[in-house]
């Protein structure tokens, strides 16, 4: 793969730079970096926003408004009047329905990239957006298969959180200049509590899935005790919680770090906005146990969640930066 020295201009395709893809691909105008920046954002959006039609299909109990998979039902595709309640077929079909617009994100994404002769590892992660939302799909197909199963649904929701992640180093990836080289900005101390964030993280993200596996909205109203994750409830909420304050207490630390040292680069913005975003999360998911743990306030939360992550992805690639694309001078006519 051969990678451009410079972005083309934000507003207008670079049709003129040889170093594009050849071949089939060289048909498709050329991409411009605002087009490619603006795919990328819409993949991060999509990952994120399948996360919360996946828990509205959850909280709304419709999770086995298709029975089987990949069929709705044994007889078709699409759902089949009387064959299960109007609206649980219908949130989650449509959850099904998204599935292709992700690909169809990912695709174009991954499209513009090759075309316009991105770097190689650009194009390894475009690549992992596809092949993770079809293995995705086939882990939802396990999960209706096997009758929502605590750990099946847990699982189906993890590797999102991995999509989302990777969507997000992708995003803020594609605005360096694909020939300047990559340099590390950060101390290697703080570059660990990085590391050392991003397994509570994942800490967080595993032990929130436990506490859904024992909590009151299984997916489906059929959905019986033993299929359950069979620990105390009141137990697990703890624990997540006091990982997840280890979590934000390393952010702080990481933060303070980062301003000490006048780090060059985005990573102290985003620790800030993450801390942010972490302090919302903490007053909904008070609040949302306080109450009885009520579905608005559950979709909000692994809305919340997802972005999280996110921008975690984002805070990771902070570390390790090149300078931004310098834009190509349109041509004086």
């Amino acid at each position: 793969m051969t990678s451009t020295s410079h972005a083309p201009n934000p507003g207008t395709p670079a049709a003129s730079d040889p170093r594009g893809s050849a071949g089939p691909l060289s048909r498709l105008p050329m991409p411009s970096i605002r087009l490619q920046k603006g795919l990328a954002l819409a993949n991060v959006i999509a990952q994120i926003g399948i996360m919360t039609t996946g828990v509205t299909v959850r909280v709304t109990a419709s999770g086995l408004g298709c029975e089987t998979w990949p069929r709705c039902n044994q007889d078709s595709f699409t759902p089949v009047a009387g064959a299960g309640p109007a609206m649980h077929q219908a949130i989650e079909f449509g959850n099904r329905l998204l599935t292709f617009v992700l690909v169809a994100v990912a695709a174009a994404l991954l499209l513009a990239l090759l075309r316009a002769g991105r770097r190689r590892g650009l194009i390894w992660l475009a690549l992992a957006m596809p092949a993770g939302i079809l293995a995705q799909a086939v882990i939802g197909g396990i999960t209706v298969l096997a009758g929502l199963v605590w750990w099946t649904v847990a699982l189906h929701l993890l590797p999102s959180m991995i999509l989302a992640w990777l969507a997000a180093v992708l995003f803020v990836r594609i605005g360096e200049d694909d020939d300047s080289p990559a340099k590390r900005v950060l101390p290697e101390p703080l570059s660990w509590l990085i590391i050392l964030s991003a397994v509570l993280l994942a800490g967080v993200l595993v032990t929130g899935t436990m506490v859904t596996g024992a909590g009151p909205h299984a997916g489906d109203a059929r959905i019986g005790a033993a299929d359950r994750l069979q620990m105390p409830i009141q137990w697990l909420v703890h624990f997540h919680a006091e990982l997840m304050v280890g979590y934000v207490c390393l952010l702080i630390g990481l933060a303070f770090g980062l301003i000490a040292l006048r780090a060059q680069g985005p990573a102290v913005r985003r620790s800030l906005i993450l801390i942010g975003l972490i302090a919302a999360q903490a007053v909904v998911g008070i609040t949302q146990y306080q109450l009885g743990v009520p579905e608005l306030l559950v979709v909000l939360h692994v809305t919340l969640a997802g972005t999280i992550t996110a921008v975690t992805g984002s805070l990771w690639a902070a570390a390790v930066i090149r300078d931004r694309a310098v834009p190509a001078r349109r041509p004086r006519r």
